[in-house]
């Protein structure tokens, strides 16, 4: 293992309000991406003629157009506009050659409109000003390049605004379990960028694991370049809410970070470090302190935005909505966002949370993971902080699409949800009991029955009131693994190894279209389950086609795993299905009847939960 000899008085030396530099530099121009993987067309983009793009220099030969009108080249005017105080920004670059660069704007709609040209010949500092005054409720602002009869050369480019009164210290934190070789990726590429290394006063490594980080070769010489900035943490698996909620808890509790800017970043994204720069510097720039969150690209598809904001409808218990007139799954390349969004929430694969936060609504609960997010950003905004998901600052994490809905995960997705609705809503018991039912019911007829266990074991858990959350879901994260593995179809198989079938038993069955009289098909798929009145020759179902109403008619099923690396076998238990339909439906009735105390139990213990008392024995008792 490596030495880490930073010490917390370094450590908090670094994390104070800082003089302010002559310009604040809200993002650089970049031409090219950070990694192979992806496409320079998210920065810079060809027109016409030919460009040479590099990360932060670019080379148009004569006749050529290129634009920074792209995902990470745009800057979000209308979020400075509608956030921050600020009223114009300025574009600066080293210029060589001859040709014209335009400053470009764009309205709600779309329309686009010329705000600043230069024709620059020779080499030269070029500056362009544009005024951040028409974008309220859209807009953007981005730079075009033009060269007829020579070449032009555009590098160091940055967008600047007004600096604060102080420039308020930034802490990283990466919370990583047993992914080491991709945490040390994630630091590889903080420690690699002049710019971020820069913005990064302290980067704090809460490694939760037993494959630590530190037995990695690579540690090392980046623990020598980010020198007194490191900060290694180890400490036993609390989930990701009580890995960043030790970042949170380290800076928050040291004397003179009471304006710190705490950055969370998961262990396994594929890290643009520029937007380290972009939380930071608008968190520097908002009128009040705010949530500041990255958007989330997908790491299989780095051209696809995820969503460009998203909030949770808390009485469904669903999350993940996109909020109104937000990007959702689009491409990145070929789609930008003018009008502006607000977001409920921002999941915490990149946010930035100041320290004024934490110390007027708390800490974050010890959920373990799930919901940990949603929950604080909706505790902040009911203490009046808003939560800004800031495009054109993002990081590229696994697509969720490709996460099996049938695994461990889902019982703190779905326990989380009912305490964060019961914290934060009316909590109408039957209402949440009537969803979770119709849920559980489409498990069982999918003959999903570790599935319905877990939700099953959900409610029951959340029942017990806010004691379970005492051990920050350690015992829980054991318990529900070890009860998943009774079901066999909770076990994934590679597709050439299937127990009890042969490759040639089954084939693929597609669905039809959906029930049009949803009701009563689900009526007769339960008789049919009920009697054994299923087709009884096995059958392969694409991971996209196993909807209850397809796989309900039939007694073996081999499912495509929505990872795309295996398969899962159902098979058909009405012994189980009538266990686990009775067990569930009184954990519903429980539900149902404790609805009303449960709510004020989970506020009365909020205060308690959230509290850095309550934290440090979560830390010492690891």
């Amino acid at each position: 293992m490596v030495n880490i000899p930073t010490t917390a008085d370094a450590v908090q030396e670094a994390l104070v309000e800082h003089a302010p530099p002559e310009r604040l530099v809200a993002q650089r121009g970049l031409f090219g991406g950070p990694s192979r993987l992806v496409s320079d067309d998210m920065y810079s983009r060809a027109k016409s003629g030919r460009a040479h793009r590099e990360r932060t220099r670019l080379r148009l030969e004569d006749n050529s157009h290129v634009t920074t009108n792209t995902y990470f080249g745009r800057f979000p005017a209308s979020y400075w506009q509608r956030w921050t105080t600020h009223t114009e920004v300025r574009v600066t670059a080293q210029v060589s050659g001859a040709g014209r660069v335009s400053m470009r704007a764009s309205d709600i709609e779309g329309d686009e409109r010329s705000i600043a040209v230069a024709d620059v010949k020779g080499t030269d500092a070029l500056e362009l000003v544009g005024r951040i005054d028409r974008f309220l409720d859209g807009g953007a602002l981005w730079l075009e390049f033009e060269t007829a009869g020579a070449e032009l050369e555009v590098s160091d480019l940055v967008w600047t605004v007004a600096p604060p009164e102080r420039l308020r210290p930034v802490a990283v934190v990466i919370c990583t379990y047993n992914r080491a070789d991709d945490c040390l990726n994630t630091l590889a590429a903080i420690a690699d960028d002049p710019a971020s290394l820069q913005t990064a006063d302290a980067v704090y490594v809460v490694d939760q694991g037993t494959d630590r980080v530190d037995s990695r070769p690579g540690f090392a010489e980046i623990a020598a370049t980010l020198g007194s900035r490191l900060v290694y943490i180890n400490q036993p698996n609390l989930g990701g809410a009580g890995g960043f909620t030790r970042g949170l808890f380290e800076v928050a509790g040291m004397p003179g970070t009471e304006h710190a800017n705490v950055i969370f970043m998961d262990d396994d994204v594929l890290c643009e470090p520029e937007t380290v720069v972009r939380l930071n510097a608008m968190a520097n720039s908002t009128a009040e302190p705010a949530i500041i969150g990255a958007q989330m690209l997908y790491l299989l598809h780095p051209d696809q935005l995820h969503v460009g904001a998203e909030t949770a409808d808390l009485p469904l218990l669903a999350a993940g909505i996109a909020s109104p007139n937000a990007l959702t799954a689009a491409d990145a390349i070929e789609n930008q966002q003018d009008i502006r969004v607000d977001a409920g929430y921002n999941g915490w694969w990149s946010c930035l949370i100041p320290a004024e936060i934490v110390a007027e609504v708390g800490l974050p609960l010890p959920l373990f993971f799930q919901w940990d997010d949603i929950e604080y950003g909706v505790r902040a905004r009911e203490a009046g902080y808003a939560t800004i998901t800031l495009p054109g600052a993002g990081v590229w994490h696994a697509d969720f699409g490709w996460k099996d809905w049938d695994d461990w995960h889902r019982y703190f997705n779905l326990r989380n949800a009912m305490v964060t609705a019961a914290l934060h809503s009316d909590f109408d018991g039957r209402q949440v009991a009537r969803g979770l039912a119709a849920q559980l019911g489409r498990y069982l007829l999918s003959m999903q029955y570790g599935l319905a266990h877990t939700l099953i074991k959900a409610v029951e858990d959340f029942c017990q009131g806010p004691a379970v959350l005492q051990d920050g879901g350690v015992a829980a994260a054991a318990e529900i693994r070890k009860e998943r593995a009774a079901y066999g179809e909770t076990v994934r198989h590679p597709a050439a190894s299937m127990p009890g079938l042969r490759a040639a038993d089954v084939s693929i069955t597609p669905p039809g279209p959906p029930p049009s009289l949803s009701r009563l098909v689900l009526a007769r798929r339960v008789v049919g389950q009920a009697l054994g009145r299923t087709i009884k020759h096995p059958v392969a179902i694409p991971a996209a086609g196993a909807s209850w109403y397809h796989v309900s008619r039939f007694e073996t099923t081999v499912v495509t795993d929505s990872s795309q690396e295996g398969v899962r076998i159902r098979r058909r238990d009405p012994e189980a299905a009538r266990e686990l339909g009775i067990r569930g439906a009184k954990a519903c009735y429980r539900l149902i009847r404790q609805a009303a105390s449960l709510r004020a139990e989970y506020r009365a213990a909020m205060p308690q939960l959230t509290s850095r008392e309550n934290w440090a024995r979560l830390f010492d008792a690891s």
